[in-house]
């Protein structure tokens, strides 16, 4: 196992956060005028910029080094969710977002408070807060384990509690003063900078395969397959074509934490443009991490290797950092990881104050006569602030979460918000496909998506059906509750 941090790699981290601290100064000098700002501008970001936010914010730590793990044990079948998210894009671009657009929509449950009334909105919005607060205090926590492993070579609670404090340190720095449009340059900043030292990686590892002809031997072990066609597989086409699918759909349309950059567009043509940009942009750069996965397993020669660190299973791509990795290159590709947990942090935070804010707690203050707009900015940034505590203590909880429970329970936080897309799902069908259901049918159908996919996991009644599956179901059952009311009653 190597040392911690050289002097170089040092240098390297200390500048990326140079450029963080020096470009979030600079935007908490932008002028907000009103909650609205805040949270999506004046609608004037460019499609461009919009683009590449929602692309960092679809990727976290957990993308950065699971991919690489998923090519190196199997294939490149995985890139085929994310042609499913092209697909999923063209419902969001030609159903979703024109609605949300006429309606001049901060967050994307107001289209349920038109159709089903006011408790429907807050019910989605409620769903939404506490499934992000579980999954994405897991994935901080995730990314906060991996920093750890690199910068202090451990993962004692104190370490990762530094690590998680890191992260939070950054993430609120860019969305406590600037709001959205900060959150989205700061987006653009992570990208970029994860993108290189992937493409850094690929490219020192494809020179250290010496002597080795790479697409032949990964085609004699199998490893090139993009297309399962089998009824067996994670990511077959069935799966594809349906529960991977709708979970598309729901992140791109019904999830304000990736939904909210795209509000944030001139119109909805601008809006449009900036999905399909993010969503085709997104298969060549999971590309380079399957790519990195796949040269990983003819780097270690095909053999198996132990990926453990101190008792916690690690990725292939976390041992090879860890264990092989040069000077420099090290630094650079700690940088990366934490710019995918930064991103994915700092906009969960937008979108979870937006919610909070404009769907729970406006209403309630205009109802007893408060409408400032400065009373709502000060609202909207304490809000940032009670989430940053709320995931970081998760983050916490999660680090002993995982140790002394029996159960795989951080798997199941960070699947907690497909639980709440199966009730998001069903309920937004019926709303734009049928003239049934009402606020009482509707809080039953998230109640009912959410335990029809908590019934079918391995560990309540032992049933095993994939992932896809669940989703499906789950999405037919709150479906067909939201069905058995009348219109509005």
């Amino acid at each position: 196992m190597q040392s911690a941090f050289s002097t170089l790699d040092w240098l390297v981290f200390g500048l990326y956060f140079l450029i963080i601290t020096v470009t979030s100064v600079i935007l908490s000098r932008t002028k907000i005028e009103s909650s609205r700002d805040f949270f999506i501008t004046k609608n004037h970001m460019s499609t461009f910029a919009v683009a590449i936010s929602v692309i960092a914010t679809s990727q976290s730590a957990a993308t950065f080094l699971g991919a690489p793990e998923y090519s190196y044990r199997n294939d490149f079948t995985f890139i085929g969710f994310y042609f499913s998210g092209v697909l999923g894009a063209f419902f969001v671009a030609f159903v979703l977002i024109p609605r949300f657009y006429a309606m001049k929509a901060v967050t994307v449950y107001e289209l349920l408070e038109l159709r089903y009334g006011e408790s429907a909105k807050k019910q989605a919005g409620v769903m939404f807060l506490l499934g992000r607060i579980l999954a994405s205090g897991a994935r901080l926590y995730i990314g906060a384990l991996a920093i750890s492993m690199i910068l202090f070579n451990d993962i004692i609670f104190l370490h990762v509690s530094i690590s998680i404090f890191i992260l939070m340190a950054g993430s609120v720095a860019y969305s406590y003063f600037g709001g959205i449009r900060s959150i989205i340059i700061s987006d653009i900043i992570q990208a970029v900078t994860y993108i290189t030292a992937a493409l850094s990686v690929l490219i020192f590892l494809y020179y250290s395969l010496e002597n080795v002809e790479i697409i032949k031997t990964l085609k004699e072990h199998n490893k090139l397959v993009f297309v399962d066609t089998s009824f067996s597989g994670e990511f077959n086409l069935i799966g594809l074509f349906s529960g991977w699918l709708l979970l598309n759909i729901a992140a791109y349309g019904l999830d304000q934490d990736l939904t909210q950059r795209v509000l944030c567009c001139k119109n909805k043509s601008e809006a449009t443009k900036s999905l399909f940009i993010s969503t085709l942009l997104t298969v060549p750069i999971v590309m380079i991490f399957l790519a990195i996965g796949a040269l990983l397993y003819l780097f270690y020669n095909q053999s198996s290797v132990v990926q453990n660190f101190q008792g916690e299973k690690i990725t292939i791509f976390m041992y090879y950092i860890l264990n092989e990795m040069p000077e420099g290159l090290r630094g650079l590709v700690t940088v990366g990881a934490v710019a995918t947990a930064l991103s994915s942090t700092t906009s969960v935070l937008g979108a979870m104050a937006s919610v909070a804010v404009e769907d729970l707690y406006r209403p309630w203050k205009i109802k007893r006569g408060q409408s400032d707009e400065k009373h709502f900015i000060k609202a909207s940034r304490f809000a940032v602030l009670f989430f940053a505590f709320a995931l970081s203590l998760m983050a916490m909880i999660s680090y002993f979460w995982q140790r002394y429970s029996d159960l795989s329970l951080i798997s199941f936080a960070l699947g907690v918000m497909a639980f709440a897309y199966t009730g998001l799902l069903g309920v937004y069908f019926s709303a734009i496909f049928t003239k049934r259901g009402n606020k009482v049918t509707v809080f039953w159908a998230f109640i009912g998506g959410f335990t029809t996919v908590l019934a079918l996991q391995p560990y309540t009644f032992g049933i095993e059906l994939g992932f896809s599956w669940q989703i499906t179901i789950g999405t037919a059952v709150a479906f067909l509750i939201t069905q058995l009311g009348v219109k509005n009653e």
